[in-house]
């Protein structure tokens, strides 16, 4: 067996940013995350089962090397009991459980939520790079260094577009939908080479380490989604969520995640506290151009000038997408643009639509209300009608 994860670093920033206030505000909460893919595969994914049981059985096996935890201890907002924490961290293999359904690969993570919360971005790149193993490597490869010339090739001539406000600023936002940890090496080395003007960082932690790259990330909605279940009364989780953030950063870390019961409901709990004290906002659904205009009019509305914050695009990226929300924005505001897919799997193959997303917490269904349809992942109806019906979300269709 090849493992798929070599380091316990190769992860997204956010699970650490993330991990580090559930421990200190939430220490024993107890939640569930389920795998889910959205399309459909070329091959059933469950006859991935054994391989995939070897490789959690191998993540199991793994903790964070010396090396490892000095760099992240030497990143300001990364507190040195978290540091201690994670030095006698090992994931649990009675806590994750990978099954098959007939064609349909389950694969569960449950137990206390600092314990489970890792698991999701190692499982996604596992699910990946065992099912695109099984395709033309060569080809693949051929193809997706092509592309990435194209890439290139790209951003070469948009530097000769005329120059705005603010400058073009692109993330590799790419470790859970790869095509290989080998190829995420290689595009996000190759993107740091050759076009260092425009290319910023990773949220790929083992990558910026030993790339010598800015680490990218703040939060995700499963955040901001277990505040759901924390005792907060439901209409406040937000706030709740936001101001436990800005107590244990104290400014840094400043860009608020908007979409978990969509952005009309988050800028009604965003107030001037708030939209002073986090540097900008991310989008993750709905439409790009619509939303930095609600971004932009709340602002307005609250006397801030926009030309001080920061807007950051990830929804589905490729490079031209964020040329054009560039030049749409960047004379207003500063912009920022994480790519995932588009970076780590465009080699010439579809790629996976694999999400592991907290279902429950403190024994209570949670969920997202997405801005774009598809996206909401929720078993209890109820609860998502209750949820609609006190932010006043109408449903996506």
């Amino acid at each position: 067996m090849t493992p798929v994860i070599q380091h316990l670093l190769e992860t997204d920033l956010y699970k650490f940013t993330m991990w580090q206030t559930l421990l200190h505000g939430h220490p024993q909460a107890q939640a569930e995350y389920r795998f889910v893919c959205r399309n459909q595969p070329a091959y059933p994914l469950a006859e991935l089962l054994p391989e995939v049981n070897a490789q959690l059985d191998h993540l199991c096996s793994l903790s964070f090397r010396e090396e490892e935890l000095a760099y992240l201890g030497g990143l300001r907002f990364i507190k040195s009991d978290f540091v201690d924490f994670l030095r006698i961290f090992r994931f649990q293999r009675r806590f994750i459980e990978a099954r098959a359904t007939g064609p349909v690969l389950e694969i569960v993570a449950k137990g206390p939520q600092v314990h489970v919360m890792g698991f999701e971005i190692y499982v996604l790149a596992i699910v990946n790079e065992l099912y695109f193993r099984r395709f033309e490597q060569a080809t693949a490869l051929a193809e997706g260094r092509r592309r990435l010339q194209a890439k290139l090739a790209q951003l070469r001539a948009f530097e000769s577009e005329p120059v705005r406000a603010n400058p073009f600023e692109f993330f590799d936002f790419g470790v859970r939908r790869r095509f290989s940890g080998a190829w995420q090496e290689e595009v996000v080395a190759t993107l740091k080479e050759n076009v260092p003007q425009f290319f910023k960082g990773s949220s790929n932690v083992h990558l910026a380490r030993t790339l010598g790259l800015v680490p990218i990330g703040t939060m995700a909605h499963e955040y901001l989604q277990a505040y759901q279940a924390f005792g907060v009364r439901l209409r406040d989780f937000q706030k709740a969520a936001l101001e436990d953030w800005v107590q244990e950063y104290r400014g840094d870390l400043g860009v608020a995640l908007t979409d978990v019961v969509g952005m009309d409901a988050f800028l009604a709990d965003f107030d001037l506290y708030f939209a002073k004290l986090f540097d900008g906002l991310r989008h993750d659904s709905g439409d790009p151009v619509v939303w930095g205009e609600k971004a932009l009019a709340h602002y307005a509305k609250l006397r801030i000038d926009a030309r001080t914050k920061r807007l950051v695009f990830s929804d589905g990226l490729d490079l031209p997408t964020a040329f054009q929300l560039y030049r749409h924005f960047a004379d207003r505001t500063q912009t920022g643009f994480g790519i995932g897919t588009s970076l780590s799997n465009d080699v010439g193959l579809v790629p996976l639509n694999i999400v592991m997303k907290l279902t429950h917490c403190n024994g209570q269904p949670v969920a997202k209300l997405s801005d774009s349809p598809g996206k909401t992942l929720c078993e209890d109806h109820t609860f998502l009608a209750y949820l609609r019906q006190v932010f006043n979300v109408k449903e996506v269709t």
